[in-house]
């Protein structure tokens, strides 16, 4: 199924034909490959030329810092122009949206590179524009998530920019480059353990790599039924892209506190504070105006913004909503809520003038063992917020509130069901019935995009792995190894050493009869890094803040 062209429906296509946009870059990267491995010596024939795939591991900054000095090596090396596909996950797609900026990088990679890294150790962005950004996401679509929320307040601190350019604007900029995919997963078909989890993003087309079901790239998140589109939703920018790639930083624990502090964090700044205080201020000046049409109230509301009868309800609501904040900041951290339990309910009397009911309380937060069920504080959140919401209108409250009830709710990438009702029998039905679907860092079931190469239509030859994966350097290749095994895909059979994993190569080659041969290189191994690895390892540890210049220095030296 597909809809890669311009018309609003899917059509049947055969499983195993690729894109004809792709087949058309294919034909003409695989001249430049020949092209290439004539000028090394290395003579075949056009019907020869190896099909090669560069896959980019997740692993957050160090993902794309080490990919963008793994680039720079095989330029030096006269090797880049041999690539057919570069695919990344997670942090390595923060490369490739860097570089996929620039019209044809790969001829000018040590170009792009400097301005790549003189942007990445230079200042953040200040918050009037992601707050800017952050509006244009809340009012820009029909489905909000923490996706949304993410990209504008972690991302956006790693890449140092926002980037509104989209992918199919890229369509016809890069015919000396890879071909670029971006892979995620579908949650819920990960969570089921059915249907196919492994969706692809590229300039022409996204879709389930293993289904061969696509949808144009431009109408990825716009609302179909049957095969036909009913609502269109404008295609996603690259910010948002690298945001839904790589959201997977740590453990959910981890997420869910970095989430929490970085809301906390933006919405007790003061720039976020006088925003909402100046929109009610408008809101209550032009309410005032169209009431009493008079010049005397009029100056009075705009001169006296304590006179301004909204004021302490926004106060008021903006405390309920910090303290709520800190409750769930609190429960994580597995310290005692009830002080912000009691100061919201509180809170909520006063603003109801004790007509609200209180949320029920849970014996557990008066006790010494303070660990609330997960079950109670999402409810308690989503309690809390729905009488919020009904008392202020303004959009970085409203935005507040959307994005709690998001974190009880755990909501990441939605989008609607582009087979949402569709009927074929070589779909798994899971796909076909819900109207929306959940995409999510593809780190979370593989560090790697293997399946994204690995469709048959694209019959690669060589896939030359970068492992910048945290910890086990190998559980990539092997997880995709044994993956296959069950799908029955092809893929050669791979064996390491426990000593392997802890003093890694500089690479390994694993080849079967049949499958692709796979070169896997590590990141830090006993070549580039002696017999300090695992030092290597704790100072670039994933889940920490954007890196000093220093840091991105040392790294791009030992790729």
């Amino acid at each position: 199924m597909s809809a890669s062209k311009p018309k609003e429906s899917i059509s049947r296509i055969l499983k195993n034909v690729l894109n004809k946009s792709e087949q058309e870059f294919v034909a003409g990267r695989r001249n430049t490959v020949l092209q290439t491995l004539n000028k090394l010596k290395i003579q075949c024939s056009q019907k020869e030329v190896p099909n090669i795939a560069l896959l980019g591991s997740g692993g957050g900054q160090r993902a794309m810092v080490g990919l963008l000095g793994s680039l720079v090596q095989l330029d030096k090396a006269g090797l880049l122009d041999c690539i057919l596909y570069l695919s990344g996950v997670s942090g390595s797609t923060w490369c490739m949206a860097s570089l996929y900026k620039e019209p044809n990088w790969s001829t000018k990679l040590e170009t792009v590179k400097d301005k790549i890294i003189e942007r990445i150790r230079g200042p953040e962005v200040s918050l009037t524009d992601p707050m800017a950004k952050l509006k244009k996401y809340y009012y820009g679509k029909d489905l909000f998530s923490l996706t949304d929320v993410w990209a504008v307040m972690v991302v956006m601190s790693y890449v140092k920019e926002i980037d509104e350019h989209t992918l199919t604007e890229q369509r016809k900029q890069h015919n000396k480059d890879p071909f670029p995919i971006y892979a995620v997963i579908d949650k819920q078909s990960k969570q089921s353990n059915d249907g196919d989890p492994w969706f692809e993003i590229n300039p022409y087309e996204a879709g389930y790599s293993l289904s061969g079901v696509f949808v144009d790239t431009g109408d990825f998140g716009s609302q179909f039924h049957k095969g036909s589109k009913i609502k269109h939703q404008d295609e996603f920018d690259m910010l948002y892209l690298q945001a839904l790639c790589g959201s997977a930083l740590g453990d959910e624990v981890d997420i869910k506190k970095t989430m929490w502090q970085k809301i906390k964090a933006f919405f007790q700044n003061e720039t976020t504070l006088e925003a909402m205080r100046e929109e009610e201020r408008e809101r209550t000046d032009k309410a005032m105006r169209k009431e009493k049409k008079t010049e005397a109230i009029e100056a009075d509301t705009i001169s006296d913004a304590s006179d301004d009868p909204i004021s302490p309800p926004l106060d008021e609501c903006h405390r309920a909503f910090m303290d709520l904040v800190n409750m769930n900041l609190s429960v994580l951290n597995g310290e005692n809520p009830s002080g912000f339990d009691k100061s919201i309910r509180t809170n909520l009397n006063d603003l109801s003038g004790g007509k609200r009911p209180l949320i029920s309380t849970m014996e557990t937060l008066e006790t010494a063992d303070i660990r609330p069920e997960k079950q109670y504080i999402n409810r308690f959140t989503m309690e809390v917020c729905e009488y919020l919401s009904s008392q202020i209108q303004n959009w970085l409250f409203d935005a507040g509130i959307s994005i709690c009830k998001c974190m009880a709710e755990w909501i990441w990438g939605r989008k609607y069901n582009f087979l949402h009702n569709m009927t074929d029998e070589a779909v798994h039905s899971t796909l076909l019935q819900s109207e929306t679907r959940d995409y999510i860092d593809a780190g979370l079931l593989l560090n790697s995009p293997y399946f994204s190469v690995l469709r048959e239509d694209r019959d690669i030859d060589l896939i030359i792995s970068l492992d910048f994966s945290e910890g086990d350097p190998f559980m990539t290749v092997n997880d995709a190894a044994e993956t296959c095994k069950k799908l029955k895909i092809p893929f050669p059979e791979v064996n390491v050493t426990s000593e392997d994993k802890t003093k890694p190569k500089d690479f390994y080659v694993f080849k079967g009869q049949n499958t692709p041969t796979v070169i896997h290189i590590p990141l830090f191994n006993a070549v580039n890094c002696g017999d300090k690895v695992e030092d290597w390892r704790k100072k670039y540890h994933t889940f920490q803040g954007a890196y000093s210049a220093e840091m991105i220095a040392d790294l791009m030296d030992c790729c």
